[in-house]
């Protein structure tokens, strides 16, 4: 082997071995969770004597519990619903428009991403409390379809550069409005763009605790938000199930959003004429 050719595979293994190690880094502590939810103790610890699903039971026959868990469910669907319908216009009119304004729109889009959470959670506290949103569900839902927003223009844009424009040109041509260009063209080649940008909105939603902390007093308390709670006053292990419920949903979701990319990706090399 070449001393060229052993730099380069020297670099990619160490690139690899870097990405397994950050990889393990974000992981790891959370494979913590399932073991600690399975404890036989009343505490938060290890199994000692043997397994039990006694603090899944306590989760789910608890309506604290239930109550906090169909309150973030609620709100992340509310949320990622809106978060999608506006997230897919904007990235349709900035695709349709193009130039200086789009790319200024696309990066107003994108801010809930550039700028930290704390700072937006404490900017719409000011805000959601003079406009009278406080603790109430419509501003928890609000600030979580800003926060859903760019992962839907994100994917949908990325769907739309795979768009033929000609297409839109020719159902206008053939007499089509602007809503059946759009329900009729463009939604059907951007569907799994759309649907993987609805799942990403929704994990972000329910996941979602900063901002929850900021918006919400005694009237709204979501499971992560629940969570925090039991942790700073209580020692239970029905919070590590109650973590772990909140990790497998959101691991279902990211999965959920791969296969649709997934098959996405299959149906355009098919139409290309390449081998899926």
């Amino acid at each position: 082997m070449s001393a060229s050719a052993f730099g380069t595979a020297f670099r990619r293994s160490l690139l690899l071995a870097s990405a397994w190690l950050v990889l393990a880094f974000l992981v790891l502590p959370m494979t913590v969770v399932l073991p600690v939810s399975l404890t036989d103790q009343r505490y938060l610890s290890l199994p000692k004597a043997g397994l039990s699903l006694q603090h899944y039971r306590a989760f789910f026959g608890d309506p604290v519990w239930l109550s906090s868990l169909s309150q973030s469910f609620g709100i992340a669907l509310c949320s990622a619903t809106a978060a999608t319908l506006v997230g897919a216009l904007c990235a349709i009119g900035c695709w349709r428009l193009g130039g200086g304004l789009a790319s200024a729109i696309r990066l107003l889009l994108l801010a809930p991403l550039i700028v930290p959470t704390i700072v937006q959670a404490v900017g719409m506290y000011r805000l959601w409390a003079w406009l009278g949103l406080y603790d109430t569900y419509p501003g928890v839902i609000l600030a979580h379809t800003i926060i859903g927003l760019p992962y839907v223009a994100i994917t949908v844009s990325a769907a739309l550069a795979t768009v033929d424009p000609r297409l839109e040109q020719a159902a206008r041509s053939l007499g089509a409005s602007g809503a059946q260009t759009i329900r009729l063209v463009i939604l059907p080649n951007i569907m799994p763009g759309l649907l993987s940008g609805a799942l990403l909105a929704f994990a972000s939603s329910f996941d979602e605790l900063i901002v929850a902390l900021f918006l919400t007093s005694r009237a709204i308390a979501t499971l992560p938000k629940r969570i925090w709670e039991g942790i700073q006053v209580d020692i239970d292990p029905t919070i590590a199930a109650a973590a772990m419920c909140l990790i497998l949903l959101t691991l279902l979701l990211m999965l959920a959003s791969v296969l649709v990319r997934g098959a996405a990706s299959r149906r355009m090399r098919r139409i290309a004429g390449a081998p899926a």
